[in-house]
């Protein structure tokens, strides 16, 4: 797919680059931190319990760090996403990512799941540090997700993403186009979950998204690299 005047550090800087498997060493946490720093990627996204030593990896480099949130189901009540969040930004987080109550999303409790999304949007923008709110679209009717952006972008997050990557389905085109849809322009789009290559990363960039979670950018990186040369 053609690139549209993209070259490789415009989309370096458009990938968070995950470090979230439960099974993760310290040593696995090392190694991507490397390729994150390699690469010039906007973000790691990492555990909670990990921001610090990978903020400290990658002292030096323009490579920041985001936290998950609430992760991976958006389970744990208000207050502790809200001590979880803080914590995670004064570890060195400069992004989160939170997690919706999916279980409250499906349940249709409006007002529980925009006073959650309201009270951890507000630690992140009195710190000055980016939110992304996490939908996990494989869940969710049509309906859900609009109602979920129109939540979003009326507590003015940053990002709305389209899923975990933990869940039977990731980013798709027609997702990703709904939430593009139904945001205003100030929120911005993340396409999470199940990308692999340079096109599919195109694709979704076509249709509105302009961040990716992908555990594939030495592979994403390395096309368009051979592509250059």
């Amino acid at each position: 797919m053609e690139r549209k005047g993209l070259n490789a550090r415009d989309i370096a800087k458009m990938i968070d680059h995950p470090i979230l498997k439960p099974e993760m060493t310290d040593w696995d946490v090392i190694e991507q931190c490397r390729v994150a720093r390699k690469y010039n990627v906007a973000t790691v996204c990492v555990r909670p319990y990990d921001v610090a030593v990978c903020n400290k990896l990658l002292e030096n480099s323009e490579v920041l760090v985001s936290a998950v949130i609430g992760f991976p189901h958006g389970n744990s009540t208000t207050d502790v996403k809200v001590f979880e969040a803080i914590k995670a930004i004064e570890d060195g987080a400069v992004e989160l990512d939170l997690v919706m109550p999916i279980g409250r999303v499906r349940s249709g409790d409006w007002d529980y799941v925009k006073e959650d999304v309201r009270a951890v949007t507000e630690a992140c923008h009195e710190r000055k540090v980016l939110i992304k709110v996490i939908f996990e679209n494989a869940f969710l009717a049509h309906e859900e997700i609009i109602k979920c952006c129109q939540i979003c972008e009326e507590l003015n997050v940053d990002f709305v993403k389209t899923s975990t990557g933990f869940a039977n389905i990731g980013a798709t085109l027609e997702h990703v186009k709904l939430m593009r849809a139904n945001c205003g322009p100030q929120v911005a789009i993340k396409a999470s979950g199940g990308i692999r290559n340079l096109d599919q990363l195109l694709e979704l960039y076509k249709a509105g998204a302009a961040r990716f979670g992908t555990s594939s950018t030495q592979n994403i990186m390395e096309e368009i690299i051979k592509e250059s040369n």
